[in-house]
């Protein structure tokens, strides 16, 4: 249920979610989407999303559509086993969450992205996720240190932090969301759970400056600081397709390169 599959929209459809196996497919068709006005797909079919809702986030629908498949699943053949294969676009580009959690995270990264990839590889240890001997990669020479950076900078580029935050903890919400679906149905204790929260690590496309609108990497187009700091406030929102700075990336994948 839900993943995403790098097809085409024309056909043929024998290596989409149906002619794979899976019974059912809701979800996007490429590698990433937009959270607010998304290209849906539901088995082959393009649907359109909701225009008449200011509140509509994909991340919502998938995990609305998610837990009605499980339920009418447990509902229908309740002694079946289920596959839901649960598959959102966040933490991928772009990073579109709502403003009150976009406001959770305030101030939280004002420390800037060299303390913050500190702080992370500290956590880890305390974990145990890495040995008590793991250092810290280099910061590479592309990636300005913080405390060089301006007093603008530093606001606007701690903002895209809390952005990508805000998604990815919204994000984890939906899952959650889809977890406790399960549990009410009874089948939590029946149920292998196998969470994986993006493919890839951490991606430095959105430069050093960070972008309102990704695809500005893939056609070669420069975004002026001065714009992207005038529309600050709009990051986020349906208006972007933003990307954090690549200082965060090397922070989030710490303690790697």
């Amino acid at each position: 249920n839900v993943p995403d599959w790098h097809t085409s929209q024309a056909g043929p459809f024998d290596l989409w979610p149906v002619g794979l196996g899976f019974e059912y497919f809701y979800g996007f068709v490429g590698g990433d989407t937009n959270q607010w006005a998304p290209a849906i797909t539901e088995n082959t079919r393009p649907v359109e999303p909701p225009h008449d809702d200011p509140d509509y986030h994909f991340d919502v629908d998938m995990a609305d559509k998610a837990i009605g498949w499980l339920r009418m699943q447990h509902a229908v053949a309740p002694n079946k086993p289920f596959f839901c294969y649960y598959a959102p676009g966040t933490a991928h580009a772009p990073h579109h969450a709502p403003k009150e959690w976009i406001g959770r995270f305030k101030g939280k990264f004002d420390k800037g992205w060299d303390q913050v990839r500190e702080e992370i590889l500290a956590q880890q240890k305390k974990l145990g996720i890495v040995p008590q001997n793991t250092q810290l990669t280099k910061r590479p020479e592309g990636i300005r240190a913080w405390d060089s950076l301006n007093a603008d900078q530093k606001k606007v580029y701690a903002h895209m932090m809390e952005v990508y935050a805000a998604a990815l903890s919204h994000c984890d919400h939906q899952i959650g969301r889809v977890v406790d679906a399960v549990e009410e149905m009874g089948e939590l204790d029946n149920t292998l759970i196998i969470y994986i929260q993006g493919d890839n690590g951490a991606s430095a496309e959105g430069n050093p400056n960070g972008l309102l609108n990704e695809m500005s990497f893939f056609n070669n187009i420069k975004e002026e600081f001065s714009e992207v700091e005038r529309r600050m406030d709009q990051l986020g929102g349906p208006m972007t397709f933003n990307h954090y700075p690549m200082g965060w990336a090397h922070a989030t994948d710490s303690p790697f390169q």
